[in-house]
This record gives structure tokens, C-alpha cells and sequence, in this order.
């Protein structure tokens, strides 16, 4: 507040200008100064809004009397408010002839109005004007104004003026126009990209303000393209050298070092023109160097000069000398007691790591001190550090310490930050398996849902495929450990949802494999979880499903499946669940447990999560079905191409409109409801209470035809219960009146070198010698360190200092995989598949890449779809029927199940664990069911199904369109 009152009497100092005192203004400020709330401030504030209204609003106001007013409307905005009754005044007053008051008018236009203002374009012209005045100072407020105000469509008509200026013989003029030509190649690079040879000239300017504004304007160019540049390399260093030498004016030091900002700024070209350039890195080695040495680190921006060189020594061509000078700094840097210099010798030491890996043990115990640091941010960039310093021997102890760290904040978007590193240290330099489960279960434990679901599909995906090469004692153990783990911890409560997916995953996949544990056991668990967890859709779906597996296993098997009693109520209670994809599991389920061993087994072959699915992109085995559906009069498939724009494919073609479709937005307003036309329906039949009579779902499609209603066995029953359309108004579109209940289908269908922590190990760089070695504890030799200490600088620091990565996980898989594809074809062709696999680098497990998603959702007419869910009385047909357009809950395993079939690749490391069962059921269950075999206990699906569908009916047409076997589904889910 204080600042606050200081600018206010400047400004009203200022707007004196010799034309008299304003008291007013004062005691504006002086008010708001003494303000004791936010709502006096508010206040008073207001109140000066409505005087300022009432004082513009006056004819003839005097010149001095209007520049105070705009600014003290400065004033309001600055303190939050609107005062745009008063811009036009403010762009009034850059037309005025007299340069104090051009000039405020100039700073208040740039402090009102943005760059797309409407107001912009009566500025454009004044501008013009001014930027050819004689005035150099009515010019430079011109320059100011243009680098605040003139937009991407402006540029050109100023353009021309700003380049001239170039050669103005005034240096602030000059200065001003580099910095105008670089706004507007931030704004528009097309328009001034042939002017890039000016910048070039302005570098050898005699003043030195000029060179400097032409330094950032090259930066930018450089960072685009640095190859264009590289023979400026010698101008740079000879520039940098003489402001080193003192040869700039007194003027541009500050706090006794030359020109600080330009030596920043020069650093920083080199290192983009440096990096990876052995020639041009040479000619910079000598500058460095010397700035290394005369570079005064007694004052922050003499230590900011020093961190500068560090960067450009970590990015330019390694040389030893600048290297061990680099490390000299960091170590000054981290024997400090500020904070701040701590902070710069962290970040510093992780650049030159990169180079040479042994500076990191110099500074080991510094390191560690940083790591217990109270400071927060410091904590975080250390953590930083540990994590480019990892490797295989340390790997315990940094992802240990990262997630105790990552226990004791609450701030969610570092913790997850924090967890996606541990995951990712964890999957690169894990020791043992059990280590990485171990590691995985703390992580999703205490991240919870936090943690990103890619990851949770990457365990899975890791469980699945295995470590070991050719071992698979290796993969069954780690599948033991992990269903061990899993078992302790799933009665834990108020577990992350994520976290219960990949338990009920691993549980279903392996749970009874090594036959340890029971099918009943494990069963048992699952229910436990569904039942605790009832409010989670997604865990309670992925629950049902590996209770689905673990029975089909044991079907498989050939051994005697028992349900439990609380599996059989879980199962009953989700086939009559309002969520379409709970009753898809469950009728799966039933169906599944009803088949034979050879038919299960075809479905869901064990621990076949990650081999590759022979697919029939064509669904050869439907076509049977698609015929006896065409010659009952279905509608036949309408190829995705050839329906390309038309909004609805059930009305495509009608013969009652001929007018075209169109894909413009409709703006005529909708027609306002007619009175209702006398029905041709007796009034005993309307009056009738029991009778519901929908209104049909709106329809933008001018072409529509009524398509043929497939036969149903619900027909038959049609005089039980019939939805009586006769007479019924379409409240969109035309008004027309329907004569007969004939349902409309609409469907549609949507589609949808990172560097590894180890170190880039240089031959040519040598390390440091004895005078960079000063040890941290030199500083104070009579403090004792502490054995913890020393013993955790030795688990960090000691390990040997090659970066060991673990095996690809792939590779093991692409043998499985070779093996498994050698049944089929030729041995030779298996063997030199599996060579160049085993050539292949390790893949990177935390980028799947962008997930195709896909939906296919046929709206069917709910009233025809309930007529035959009435009637239906065979449980298999339902499951059959009702599974192929299930809708599905979205969970992260279900942005995989759900991608259409063509766009799945043939390596196992596309094929998610879970495919084969959504794809599996879809195409197998219709055929296997009809030559099930008895012997297994069928589900009881409750008292009376059609009892049941009768009391739901209600529900299901206000909002559930219900499901039905519709003959073109899987061709369009194919796309």
C-alpha cells in the first residue's frame, strides 16, 4: 500500500505539469491509503468511477483538467477497476499537438486497450503521423505505443515507417525500432521474415543500448534455427570479450560488473550456436574462460553471470578446463549458506552430470543435506537430480526416499509428478521383481487415484509379459509375488479405484495358476471387494470379470465348478442393474459357466493375455446370420463411405422429401406448435391409463425414409401389450402425424530420443582435478558426520557408476510369441523373427502412445426393442443379443476393449490383457452356446424375468434405450 501511495503522488506530481496543483487527486489517494477494508477501499473507488462520469460527461473541459482525469482513471484500473467509459477520451488525447499531453494519452491507450481493442483502429492513422515527426520524442512514444497496440493486420501499414527509423540518428530511436521489428515477428514471423538482415546490420551499432536490444531479438531467431547463424559465432565472442575487458560505458554496469544483462544474453546465444559444434565451441572456449575467473561472485548478479557460463559450458562442445572451473563454481555454489545459491549449485551440478557423471561424488554429502533441507523447493530440485543420477545400485534408496517424500506433501500435482518418476525408476532399474511390486503397491497406495491410468495398465501389461528372458520359473514367480502381495492388501480399506483394477486384474489372470490358493478363495476376495466397493462401477465390472475367468480356468481344467452363494447373489443382483455394462459382465458370466471345457477354452485360453488374436476382419461366421436377417426384410449395410454426411442412415432416402441434405448450421427458428389435429383413434382406446404414448426423438434430416421393421418372434405377442403411436404430433420438424409405431435406428460411429537416466559418457573430457575435489565437510572439520549420513552418501554415491538398465521385457514376450506362432508356420521364419526382436532396444513402457477410442451406439426404438425383451424367455439368446451392443462404462481398460478390431496391430505389444476377453465373447458365445453341454450349475436370474423387464419398462423409455441384436453391428464396429 505504501508503494501504492508512492506512484499516486508521483502521478499526481507528474499531472501538475506547471498548470496548476490537484488536490483532488491527492486526497483520492490519500483516502485509499488510509482505507481500513477492502469494502471502504471498494467504496471509495466506486465513488471516484461516478465522479469521473460525471466530469467527462461536460462540454468543453479544459486540456489540463482531461489529462488529469485520465489520470486518475489510470489510477481506478490500476487498482482493479473497470474504466473503459473514458478510453475514447484517452485516444482522443494522442491526437493533441502538445507532447505532454501525446504522450499520456500514448500510456494510457497502452495501459487500457489490447492489441484486438475495437478502438485500435483510430489509433492507426495517429500513429503514421507520429512515427514521422521531427520530434524524437513524439517518435520514441509512436515506437512504444506500436509495441503495445499494432496487431498481425496492422503490421503492414507501419511497417515501412519502423524500418526507416532504423537509420534514425537518434540511438533511442533506433533502439525502440529493433524492439518494434522483434514485436512483430512475435506476432507475425511472415511479415517481417525478409527483414532479418537488419537485424544483422543493428549488431554493429556504436551504441551499445542498440547492440543489446539486437542480441534479443537474434536469440529468438537462433532458438529457431541456429545453423543460419553460425557464422555470427566470431561477432559474439569479440562482443563478449570487450564487455568482459570494461570497454562498454560506465553507464551499463551494475553493481561494478559490465554490462551484466548483455553478458547473460551473449551466453546464452553461444550455447545454442555451440551445442553439438566442435568448431564453433573452440573459438568460445578462451571468453568462457576468462569470464570464469574475473566474474565477481561476491553479488547475485555476478553469481547469475557465473550460472550462465555453467549452461553454456554444459550445452556447448565438452572441454576439460571449463569443466573443472564449472565445478569449481558449483562448489562454492553449494557450501553456501543461501538458499538461493544452493538452489543454482543443484540445478547446476544436474546439467554437468550429463557430461561427467564422477562431479556428482565430489559434492555427495551437500547433495544430501540439500535432500533434509526444510526448504521445500530446494527438497524438489534435489529430487530432481537423484533422479538423472539413478542407475541400478542406487535406484533402493532414491525411490524409497521419493516416496516418503511423496507420503509426507499435499500438494496433488507434485505428488503426482513424484509418482510418475518413481514408476518410471522402477520399471528401468528395478533389482529383483519383488522389489517392483513391492515398490508399485506403495506407490498406488499412496498416490491413489493420482497416478496416471497408463501407468496401472503398464503394471498389468509388465505382470503379464514377464522379466526374464526364456524363464518362465522368472515370470511364475513374479506372478506368485504379485498375488500374494495383492491378497494382503485388497482387505485393507478405502483402497484408490485404480489400484482395486489392477488387484481384480492380476487376481483373475493368475490367481489360481500356481495352485496355491483355491478358485473359491479367490472368488471369495473378489465378492468382498464388490460388495465393499459397491458405489465403483469400474471395480465392481472388473471384479465380475476376473470371477468370469478364474471359473472359466477351472472349467477348462476340467474340474468341478462351485459357486458361492455371495457370487451368485453379486451376479444376480448386477443382471438387473440399471448400468448396461454391469449386466453385460453378468450375463457373460452365466453364459461362460454354462459352457463345455473345448468351448471355454477357446474363449478364454489361460495366461494368453498378451498373444496375438487371429482376427476375421470380415466376421465371415456372421454372414449366415446377416442373410437370414436380409431375406426377413432387414435393412441392408449402408458402407460408412457412401453415408458420409447424412445425419441419420434409418432416413436415408425417404421418398416423402426430395429436398437435399445440407451440412450448414440451420438458423430459421423452430415452428411454433400447431394445435392438435382430431384422432383417428376411437376415444375408448385414447382415454386408456395403462397405454403410454411416446413422442418421437427429434430428427434434422430433410431425406428421411421409413425403413422395413424386422420380423420378431414379439409379434406374436403383440396383443399383450402394444404402444399405440396413431395420432401422436412430431414436436420437431414438419408436422406430420404417425399412423404406426415404426422404430428409427440412428447409429453412428467415431474413431479415434527420450533420453534415459543414464549419463552421456564423453571421451574426450577428462575429470576434474585435485583443486575441484575440495570435499563438503572441509568447510567444517571440527562437525562429525553422522554414520546415517555417510551410510545413505554410500547407497547414492558408491555403486559403481555404469548405468545398468534391466533386460526389455519385450523381448521375452516376442519369443512367447515366436514360439506360439511356430505351430503355424515355418520354424526358420520363428527363429529369425525371434533374433531381430532380441535386437530391438528396450521400449519405452510409459509411452502407449494416443489410445484410439471407439463407440458404437444404435439408437433403437425402445417400445419395438421392449415388445421382444417381453418376450424373450431363452436365457443364452439374451446374453448373446444383449452383449453386442452393450454400451460400456468407461474405465482405462475399456479406452483399449473398445477399439475397433481393424485398427489392432499384430505385435503383442499393442494386444492389452483384457482384449481377447470383450473380443473373444462377442464372436465365440453366439455359436458355443447353442452346443452347450450340461453337467454345470446354471444361475438362477431370479423370480420372473419378464416380470422383472415389465417394471423396469417405465424407466427404460424415459431415458435407456435398450439394446438389440441389430445384424450390421460388428461390420460398423469395424469401421
Amino acid at each position: 500500500m505504501e508503494q501504492l501511495k508512492t506512484i499516486g503522488r508521483e502521478l499526481a506530481m507528474g499531472s501538475q505539469g506547471g498548470f496548476g496543483q490537484s488536490k483532488e487527486f491527492l486526497d483520492l489517494v490519500k483516502s485509499i491509503g488510509e482505507a481500513r477494508s477492502k469494502a471502504e477501499e471498494e467504496r471509495i473507488v466506486l465513488l471516484e468511477i461516478e465522479t469521473l462520469k460525471r466530469r467527462l460527461s461536460e462540454p468543453d473541459i479544459p486540456k489540463r483538467k482531461m489529462k488529469e482525469y485520465i489520470i486518475r482513471l489510470v489510477y481506478v484500473e490500476m487498482l482493479g477497476h473497470d474504466g473503459s467509459f473514458a478510453y475514447i477520451h484517452a485516444v482522443k488525447m494522442t491526437h493533441d499537438d502538445n507532447l505532454l499531453l501525446k504522450r499520456t494519452g500514448y500510456l494510457a491507450v497502452s495501459l487500457f486497450l489490447s492489441d484486438d481493442h475495437d478502438l485500435i483502429i483510430l489509433i492507426v492513422n495517429t500513429i503514421q503521423k507520429d512515427l514521422r515527426s521531427d520530434n524524437y520524442l513524439v517518435v520514441c512514444a509512436a515506437l512504444n505505443a506500436v509495441c503495445k497496440l499494432i496487431n498481425d493486420e496492422t503490421v503492414p501499414a507501419v511497417l515501412p515507417q519502423v524500418v526507416d527509423l532504423l537509420g534514425h540518428p537518434k540511438e533511442a530511436v533506433r533502439k525502440k525500432a529493433i524492439m518494434a521489428l522483434h514485436r512483430f515477428y512475435q506476432k507475425s514471423p511472415s511479415s517481417v521474415s525478409h527483414l532479418v538482415s537488419n537485424f544483422r546490420k543493428r549488431l554493429c551499432d556504436n551504441d551499445p543500448g542498440v547492440m543489446g536490444a539486437t542480441l534479443c531479438s537474434l536469440f529468438d531467431l537462433i532458438t529457431i534455427d541456429a545453423n543460419s547463424f553460425k557464422d555470427l559465432v566470431v561477432s559474439f565472442v569479440s562482443i563478449l570479450k570487450q564487455v568482459a575487458e570494461r570497454r562498454l560505458p560506465k553507464a551499463y554496469d551494475y553493481h561494478q560488473l559490465p554490462a551484466p544483462f548483455i553478458q547473460i544474453r551473449l551466453l546464452k546465444i553461444l550455447a545454442l550456436l555451440g551445442s553439438g559444434d566442435k568448431q564453433s565451441s573452440e573459438q568460445m572456449y578462451t571468453v568462457v574462460g576468462d569470464i570464469f575467473r574475473k566474474c565477481d561472485s561476491s553479488s547475485n548478479i555476478g553469481n547469475a553471470v557465473l550460472y550462465e557460463c555453467i549452461c553454456c559450458v554444459s550445452s556447448i562442445y565438452p572441454n576439460p578446463r571449463l569443466l573443472e572451473q564449472a565445478a569449481q563454481v558449483i562448489s562454492r555454489f553449494l557450501k553456501s549458506d543461501s538458499h538461493n545459491l544452493k538452489y543454482m549449485g543443484i540445478d547446476a551440478l544436474g546439467r554437468l552430470i550429463k557430461i561427467s557423471p564422477e562431479i556428482a561424488e565430489q559434492h555427495q554429502l551437500a547433495v544430501i543435506d540439500c535432500l533434509e533441507d526444510p526448504d521445500d523447493t530446494l527438497k524438489r530440485k534435489t529430487f530432481e537430480l537423484l533422479y538423472k543420477m539413478t542407475k541400478s545400485s542406487n535406484v533402493e534408496v532414491i525411490v524409497d526416499r521419493m516416496i516418503d517424500y511423496m507420503i509426507s506433501i499435499n500438494d496433488n500435482h507434485y505428488k503426482t509428478y513424484i509418482a510418475s518418476r518413481c514408476v518410471e525408476l522402477a520399471e528401468q532399474f528395478a533389482p529383483s521383481n519383488q522389489w517392483f511390486i513391492l515398490t508399485m503397491n506403495k506407490v498406488f497406495e499412496h498416490a491413489g487415484d493420482l497416478v496416471n491410468v497408463k501407468v496401472a495398465h503398464n503394471l498389468m501389461k509388465l505382470i503379464a509379459e514377464g522379466f526374464g528372458e526364456d524363464d518362465d520359473n522368472a515370470d511364475s514367480q513374479l506372478r506368485s509375488s504379485a498375488v500374494e502381495s495383492y491378497l494382503r492388501i485388497i482387505g485393507e480399506p478405502k483402497l484408490p479405484s485404480v489400484f482395486l483394477q489392477v488387484i481384480c486384474w492380476v487376481l483373475g489372470e493368475y490367481g489360481t495358476a500356481d495352485g496355491k490358493y483355491s478358485a473359491s478363495y479367490i472368488t471369495g476376495k473378489l465378492c468382498d471387494v464388490a460388495e465393499a466397493y459397491s458405489n465403483d462401477e469400474s471395480v465392481k465390472a472388473y471384479a465380475v470379470t476376473a470371477i468370469m475367468k478364474i471359473y472359466a480356468f477351472e472349467i477348462s481344467a476340467r474340474r468341478k465348478v462351485d459357486i458361492l452363494p455371495e457370487c451368485q447373489s453379486l451376479v444376480e443382483e448386477l443382471s438387473a442393474s440399471h448400468s448396461t455394462d454391469l449386466q453385460q459382465r453378468a450375463y457373460e458370466l452365466q453364459a461362460v459357466i454354462s459352457l463345455d471345457a473345448p468351448a471355454v477354452e477357446s474363449i478364454i485360453p489361460p495366461d494368453a493375455s498378451c498373444e496375438d488374436i487371429e482376427i476375421d476382419k470380415n466376421l465371415s461366421f456372421l454372414n449366415g446370420y446377416v442373410q437370414e436377417a436380409l431375406e426377413k426384410g432387414a435393412q441392408p449395410y449402408i458402407p460408412e463411405n457412401e453415408r458420409s454426411g447424412v445425419l441419420d442412415i434409418s432416413n436415408f432416402g425417404n421418398q416423402d422429401h426430395h429436398e437435399a441434405l445440407t451440412h450448414s448450421l440451420r438458423f430459421e427458428a423452430y415452428e411454433l406448435p400447431k394445435p392438435v389435429m382430431p384422432s383417428r383413434v376411437p376415444p375408448a382406446a385414447v382415454a386408456s391409463s395403462t397405454e403410454l404414448v411416446p413422442v418421437p426423438e427429434p430428427s434434422y434430416a430433410r431425406e428421411t425414409r421409413q425403413p422395413a421393421s424386422l420380423p420378431s418372434a414379439s409379434d406374436a405377442g403383440s396383443s399383450e401389450l402394444k404402444l399405440r403411436l396413431d395420432g401422436v404430433q412430431k414436436k420437431w420438424g414438419r408436422p406430420t402425424y404417425s399412423s404406426s409405431a415404426s422404430p428409427s435406428t440412428n447409429s453412428s460411429s467415431s474413431t479415434s530420443h527420450k533420453t534415459t537416466n543414464g549419463v552421456t559418457q564423453v571421451d574426450s573430457v577428462g575429470t576434474s582435478n585435485s583443486k575441484a575435489r575440495d570435499t563438503y565437510d572441509s568447510r567444517r572439520p571440527q562437525v562429525e558426520i553422522s554414520p546415517e549420513k555417510q551410510k545413505l552418501a554410500s547407497s547414492l554415491f558408491g555403486g559403481p557408476s555404469k548405468t545398468e538398465k534391466r533386460p526389455s521385457s519385450a523381448n521375452h514376450k516376442a519369443s512367447k510369441a515366436s514360439t506360439h506362432t511356430s505351430e503355424k508356420s515355418q520354424a526358420p521364419k520363428a527363429a529369425a523373427a525371434h533374433t531381430e526382436v532380441n535386437r530391438e532396444p528396450a521400449p519405452d513402457l510409459l509411452d502407449l502412445g494416443d489410445s484410439t477410442s471407439s463407440s458404437s451406439a444404435p439408437a433403437i426404438d425402445p417400445f419395438k426393442q421392449l415388445e421382444g425383451l417381453l418376450d424373450q424367455t431363452d436365457v443364452a439368446s439374451n446374453v448373446n443379443h444383449g452383449t453386442a451392443g452393450a454400451a460400456k462404462t468407461p474405465d482405462f481398460m475399456g479406452l483399449y476393449a473398445d477399439t475397433p478390431v481393424s485398427g489392432l496391430g499384430s505385435s503383442v505389444g499393442d494386444l492389452l490383457p483384457t482384449n481377447r476377453d470383450e473380443f473373444n465373447l462377442t464372436s465365440e458365445l453366439s455359436n458355443a452356446t447353442r452346443t452347450a453341454q450340461g453337467g454345470v450349475t446354471q444361475f438362477n436370474k431370479g423370480p420372473n424375468p419378464k416380470d422383472a423387464l415389465e417394471k423396469d419398462s417405465l424407466v427404460r423409455q424415459m431415458g435407456v434405450t435398450p439394446t438389440s441384436p441389430n445384424p450390421n453391428l460388428f461390420r460398423d464396429l469395424l469401421g
